[in-house]
């Protein structure tokens, strides 16, 4: 099943979501962001991968770093809808919070309804250059305009969840953007820069990260 999500529309000047052309563009531009880089990356680069012009893509995207805000956003509420799918009528909080935690991770797994989104290779766009989308001199304005609403959703979400495992916690909010931002830097380190993290890189390494999220997370809240 194709899903569309509703992304704040400051984010673009038209949806891709809502076209061939779009879907095409985000496609492609998921690809070679993965394959060159943020900063290598350009507008005309995607243009010739898509056989289009620069200009048709300027239609969507006002420039390249709204267009991987839009990605980021994108990959955000995909973790919140499969958080919010797999935990529905789970009345027992630890047994949520654990689902919310694999989500975490293991949004990775490709849905293959999303022809124009491949996921694997979205989440590893977010890893390496997610950070970019916030980590700006604009973020206060950015921030103003909504921009970050599905960061702040998500976070919120497994926030609240937590609030229902111990509602005397204080630093919920914390907690919460900790696990999504430990979950990508621990991806990231174990792949790149191997002495910064406690595990290894390999086929088993979603699952012992889920394993180290959780043992922190319920250590953290009195619940191992």
């Amino acid at each position: 099943m194709e899903i569309k999500f509703n992304l704040n529309n400051h984010l673009f000047l038209k949806d891709p979501q809502d076209s061939e052309l779009g879907k095409k563009m985000i496609r492609h531009g998921i690809v070679l962001i993965d394959e060159l880089g943020f900063e290598a990356f350009t507008f005309r680069k995607l243009a010739a991968k898509i056989n289009s012009t620069e200009k048709s893509i300027y239609r969507y995207f006002e420039n390249k770093h709204f267009m991987l805000l839009f990605l980021s956003s994108w990959y955000w509420e995909w973790v919140k809808y499969l958080i919010e799918i797999n935990s529905r009528n789970i009345d027992d909080p630890i047994r949520k919070l654990k689902i919310a935690i694999e989500n975490l991770v293991m949004a990775t797994d490709e849905n293959p309804g999303n022809t124009y989104i491949n996921e694997h290779l979205l989440h590893k766009v977010v890893i390496k250059e997610g950070g970019k989308a916030y980590h700006i001199h604009d973020v206060d304005d950015e921030n103003e305009a909504g921009l970050f609403y599905s960061y702040k959703s998500l976070v919120k979400l497994v926030s609240d969840i937590i609030m229902e495992v111990d509602p005397e916690f204080p630093y919920s909010l914390s907690l919460s953007s900790n696990l999504f931002e430990m979950a990508n830097n621990q991806v990231y380190f174990a792949d790149h820069l191997p002495r910064l993290s406690s595990l290894q890189n390999g086929k088993n390494l979603n699952k012992n990260l889920i394993k180290m999220l959780s043992y922190f997370t319920f250590r953290i809240l009195g619940k191992d």
